[in-house]
């Protein structure tokens, strides 16, 4: 009272000393997080940069034009096969564990579990069940259809816990209005729920697309290395990361393997604006 009565706030009394070299430790490592990442950038774009030429695009890759444009499209595709078969599954499945199912149902247990633990395998372990089931037991081969599986059952636990933590997070007030005004369960999912949430649904489905652009071992075990555009989703087609990884390892290519990396880089930069632009409009 003495204190506040002078004047002084409690609040800004000395700082104590281990208070102080906490704060600086969090700065200084969030500034070397920060140089280190502005030192991969700058290392792949001034070696990267100068070796971007016009063969690098050519529909047909041949050992003369190293082409990069059929990883590209193979990226894209298998890009969007995978979102197309994760995320209605893993947001389904976060509508069912956040708004149907009781938190202590046995299986509401196994289920976050079994996500949980399925988030921790190594890619490779998921390329080895996809040679075994789709490649070969379903008989799809090497194709985009097998790695875009593979690549669906790998982020399909991230979705579904960022998805669920999305629903926890609306106020409870949104469901008790919604039901109010007279709105059945499905329609306060769809309409008020989910358009909420979607943010942080967002979130998920982003961190799921930079999985994707940057798998290389299940890929290798599922959809191939053919450096070709794929005739169809049974064809064999390599992604951008696989090229990179090919070219690097030949070690014949390593200036088109740098103009690869520029390429990924720039697609992973523009495919995070772009849900960074969505994601606002759906906040506002």
């Amino acid at each position: 009272m003495r204190n506040l009565k002078r004047g002084g706030n409690p609040l800004s009394r000395k700082r104590d000393p281990l208070s102080l070299i906490l704060r600086v430790l969090v700065i200084g490592f969030a500034a070397l997080t920060f140089a280190i990442l502005l030192l991969i950038i700058g290392y792949i774009l001034i070696r990267g940069i100068p070796q971007l030429k016009t063969s690098l695009w050519s529909p047909v890759y041949t050992t003369k034009n190293v082409s990069l444009l059929p990883a590209l499209i193979n990226t894209i595709l298998i890009t969007a096969l995978s979102l197309g078969i994760a995320v209605p599954l893993g947001i389904a499945t976060a509508i069912y564990l956040a708004e149907y199912a009781k938190s202590s149902s046995r299986l509401v247990r196994v289920v976050r579990a079994a996500a949980q633990t399925l988030a921790g395998f190594p890619s490779i372990v998921y390329g080895l069940f996809g040679l075994l089931f789709f490649v070969s037991s379903l008989g799809w081969g090497y194709s985009l259809l097998s790695g875009a599986f593979t690549l669906a059952i790998m982020i399909l636990p991230l979705i579904i816990r960022t998805s669920e933590e999305a629903l926890h997070s609306v106020p409870q007030m949104y469901r008790e209005g919604s039901f109010a005004l007279g709105a059945g369960k499905l329609a306060t999912i769809f309409l008020i729920l989910l358009p909420a949430a979607g943010p942080g649904i967002l979130a998920g489905v982003i961190l799921g697309i930079g999985r994707i652009l940057g798998e290389t071992a299940a890929l290798i075990y599922t959809a191939g290395t053919v450096p070709q555009i794929p005739r169809s989703l049974l064809s064999s087609g390599r992604t951008l990361a696989v090229h990179l990884y090919a070219l690097s390892s030949e070690g014949l290519y390593l200036n088109e393997a740098n103009a690869t990396a520029v390429v990924l880089l720039a697609l992973t930069a523009g495919i995070n604006w772009f849900s960074a632009v969505v994601a606002r409009r759906m906040a506002a």
